[in-house]
């Protein structure tokens, strides 16, 4: 008998070399061990049984091969943008959710689309600062933008709460 949503559960991809990759469902996990091309590193403690067999769900894999691939970045859209600034706007320092994206130096003047020139900020705010920019409106960044690092602990530590055997494979890279 499979418990509802057993192989959706999340499982940690790691790298032969021990750097996390990925975090998968556990129906992938799965088929990647019983296919030969990865390791059981740390089962859960949750199982999922069928008429003959009891199989252990895997909270951690390493693949048996070595994955080269370029440096991960993290994707720029509103949900990272958001928690790159904790939630809080950039002008009045307002902690809430339902915020706006605003350009630091506005898009009708050039500015582009990047990590450096947008920030979090309060409907008050953006509407207050209209297009200009913060010199010209007289309001101050309480922090500069920045391109956020995508650390493993940045990109998976999300998951942290549910499986906390993570935090030893996810410090450091």
């Amino acid at each position: 008998m499979i418990k509802k949503n057993a192989l959706s559960e999340p499982v940690l991809i790691l790298n032969a070399n021990f750097e996390p990759l990925h975090v998968s469902s556990t129906k992938r996990a799965l088929g990647l061990v019983f296919a030969g091309k990865a390791e059981v590193i740390i089962d859960s403690e949750e199982s999922i049984h069928t008429c003959s067999h009891r199989f252990d769900i895997p909270s951690i894999i390493r693949l048996s091969y070595m994955i080269r691939r370029p440096r991960p970045r993290i994707n720029l859209n509103k949900r990272e943008i958001m928690r790159r600034d904790n939630h809080t706007c950039q002008y009045c320092g307002k902690k809430t959710t339902d915020l706006t994206i605003d350009h630091v130096k506005p898009r009708h003047a050039g500015g582009p689309h990047t990590w450096l020139n947008v920030v979090a900020a309060c409907s008050n705010c953006n509407r207050r600062k209209g297009g200009r920019s913060p010199e010209q409106a007289n309001m101050p960044l309480k922090r500069p933008p920045f391109e956020p690092k995508p650390t493993a602990m940045y990109r998976f530590g999300a998951y942290i709460h549910k499986r906390e055997e993570w935090e030893t494979f996810l410090q450091g890279w």
